[in-house]
């Protein structure tokens, strides 16, 4: 799907200043190319619409003047929304086409296994009954797809993964933007999952597409069942994800990061290589590698421990012999 800036401008509602540019794609400022629009809505990213190589950008005409040479504006009194609204026009079309896949040799595939199109499966790959691959997968060698596995469009599966029954690689991240009637307004998500070679993902596990990016496992990680894990959020090699966690947008892992069973990490945040998590810690802000943490918020888990002797101390100074406070 191609259009003009000016095309783009008429649908969402903006107001285009500069060259009138073909767009291929949506993209971040800092991804972006002479191809792609992007957007501006936070002055967090003040620095990256200054080195912007967008074809177009959505801003607001406070900031028009900063942006470099040679990159229109469509301009707009909330971009993120028109963003939204300009993602509706890159979204894929949704069909129910289906072709037979390229299979490697030595696949294996259940006679119920449903495709889209252009999907292809390496050697010695098994997937088993009841599983939907869409349009233009991609899977590895030496794969086992466990049954009523759903990876939808795009996803790319490298080499001996092993993905349990009921996950689903791909679906929607989580991405509204908001009008001024409180209406959440979808943002269509355009990129998809990349898992690296000797992953394992647990059984109704599910692991979100980029809205721009890809969603990115890195090789050896192991995840447990019912773990969620957000879109354009990047687990780096070898690390160890453990039940019930939960990993929102665009968090970034480390190597060889373990979280321990029901714990989450919030969105934008950077955990680096070697940290480990106790059970049910809360991850609030971006942590340092090499240390282990434990807690809601989370801490440094000789901190937390001190910290839970003290309250016991006050509990127990606080409670009277009878049993009353």
């Amino acid at each position: 799907m191609e259009y003009y800036l000016s095309q783009i401008a008429e649908k969402i509602g903006a107001r285009l200043e500069g060259e009138d540019k073909k767009i291929k794609s949506l993209a971040t400022l800092k991804d972006a190319d002479k191809n792609s629009l992007s957007f501006f809505h936070s002055s967090k990213y003040y620095e990256d619409l200054k080195k912007t190589k967008a074809a177009g950008v959505l801003i607001s005409k406070n900031y028009q003047n900063d942006l470099p040479q040679n990159v229109s504006a469509l301009i707009c009194d909330d971009p993120y929304l028109k963003f939204a609204y300009a993602s509706a026009l890159f979204a894929p079309k949704i069909s129910l086409e289906s072709t037979p896949p390229a299979l490697g040799d030595g696949a294996k595939v259940d006679e119920s296994v449903r495709f889209g199109k252009n999907v292809k499966i390496g050697k010695n790959s098994i997937i088993m009954a009841g599983c939907y691959l869409g349009d233009n997968v991609r899977v590895g060698d030496d794969c086992i797809i466990y049954p009523n596995v759903t990876i939808y469009h795009g996803c790319k599966i490298k080499n001996r993964v092993i993905i349990h029954s009921g996950a689903v690689i791909g679906a929607d991240g989580f991405g509204f933007a908001h009008n001024n009637k409180g209406e959440h307004i979808k943002i269509y998500q355009l990129g998809a999952v990349e898992i690296e070679s000797d992953v394992e993902v647990g059984a109704n596990t599910t692991i979100d597409r980029g809205a721009l990016g890809d969603t990115f496992i890195g090789r050896g990680t192991k995840i447990d069942n019912l773990v969620q894990i957000g879109h354009n959020a990047k687990i780096g090699p070898n690390s160890i994800i453990v039940a019930g966690c939960a990993i929102a947008g665009s968090a970034e892992l480390g190597r060889n990061v373990v979280l321990g069973g029901q714990s989450a990490v919030a969105g934008h945040l950077k955990i680096g290589d070697m940290a480990q998590f106790a059970a049910r810690s809360g991850v609030t802000k971006s942590m340092e590698g090499g240390k282990i943490y434990a807690g809601a918020p989370a801490m440094e888990i000789r901190l937390w421990r001190r910290l839970q002797a003290v309250l016991a101390r006050l509990a127990k100074k606080g409670y009277k012999k009878d049993g009353s406070s």
